[in-house]
């Protein structure tokens, strides 16, 4: 089984936060849709026979997009690879793009799952943020999109200089109360090159505080416990059969394919990128080659990725997935953290604790080969 995901660069404005690929002008909207229906056709044996079991369409923005486009990106990738009859089909959208008449023509297009990027229910920290929806639109796209969709998920983040732990008790609560059965829930960082990293250099916000995030991530994962979401995978929560089929696949292993200007690809053995530039990316689709840069991994680097990922999610790392002297070692270096409470081993898997996963970078980095 594998996945799909298509990358739509556009956004109305730049969040201060973000790093991702993407352009504030729908100048060559046009020509960049004629470029990714182009590259599906160009990778459409990237996985042979293999099933398409999820889609996932990712930006960027791609509710900017007309309902029409969405559609006819999806019919492309219909055509051209064996996507199963129940695949999940996500759509990132922004809560000011969300109404009636989108809805309707996101569920014609085949869209089943919907990723809306709340962030806050609070209009100062939306302002902070530099987002271009408000507090009302935060809650009024949840209320809208629960009436065409069962399958939603929100983003929030956590840790930001104005957060309280009063307001993020508030934004959890919110989600809650809109019974939106799936969260991804990130703490801030500062990204390189980015506005808030000028910001904070400036001196015209304040850096961010990693005790305040932590402290919010361990209420944030009792919350969660008591409302019944199942802490699946250290940023994400779901209630019983809402888990996000399409991320789960990358964290284990699972084969992918990446459309559009950076989108990333993996076939098991090598990852490939392309090029990270919409008027570069155009021009070489257009000439009929893909724009891309490619990595063929290493058995040692393939297991530090099963390390990293795996430690990530609620069942954890399989010994069983790795030889007996990957296991012994892996056992040796993990013991002072089982010691400490960070890690616990159980039917031949080790599990992050509760107290683990506040440092389960560190721990992976710890363990690897």
């Amino acid at each position: 089984m594998a996945g799909i995901y298509i990358h739509i660069p556009f956004c109305r404005q730049a969040c201060h936060y973000c790093n991702f690929h993407f352009a504030t002008s729908l100048r060559y909207k046009n020509e960049l849709i004629a470029a990714l229906l182009k590259e599906t056709e160009l990778r459409h044996e990237y996985f042979g026979e293999e099933d398409v079991e999820t889609i996932y369409v990712g930006g960027g923005t791609p509710s900017l997009l007309a309902g029409a486009d969405i559609k006819g990106l999806l019919e492309k990738t219909y055509e051209l690879f064996n996507v199963l009859p129940n695949a999940e089909v996500t759509l990132e959208a922004n809560p000011d793009d969300i109404s009636e008449e989108k809805l309707i023509q996101w569920k014609e297009a085949g869209i089943n799952r919907l990723s809306i990027g709340v962030q806050s229910f609070f209009e100062e920290d939306l302002r902070w943020m530099n987002r271009a929806h408000n507090a009302n639109q935060a809650a009024g796209s949840l209320q809208s999109a629960a009436r065409y969709f069962d399958n939603i998920t929100i983003d929030l983040i956590y840790g930001t200089p104005l957060l309280t732990n009063e307001k993020w008790k508030i934004n959890v609560d919110t989600a809650i109360q809109f019974n939106v059965p799936h969260f991804s829930c990130y703490a801030l960082t500062v990204e390189p090159r980015t506005a808030l990293q000028k910001l904070i250099s400036m001196g015209k916000t304040p850096d961010v505080n990693a005790d305040k995030q932590s402290e919010q991530f361990v209420l944030l994962m009792q919350w969660m416990k008591e409302a019944g979401y199942e802490h699946y995978e250290i940023s994400n929560f779901a209630k019983p059969g809402f888990r996000s089929r399409h991320n789960s696949s990358y964290w284990r292993g699972k084969k992918y394919l990446g459309i559009g200007p950076s989108a990333h690809s993996f076939d098991g053995n090598s990852r490939q990128w392309n090029v990270s530039n919409n008027a570069q990316y155009i021009q070489a689709i257009e000439k009929g080659f893909i724009p891309f840069e490619k990595e063929e991994l290493t058995a040692t680097q393939k297991l530090n990725e099963y390390i990293m990922t795996s430690l990530r999610t609620i069942e954890g790392l399989n010994l069983k997935h790795v030889d007996q002297s990957a296991r012994r070692q892996l056992e040796m270096t993990a013991k002072k953290y089982i010691d400490g409470g960070l890690m616990k081993i159980k039917h031949d898997f080790l599990i992050l604790t509760n107290e683990g996963k506040l440092l389960a970078d560190g721990i992976a980095a710890a363990l690897f080969f």
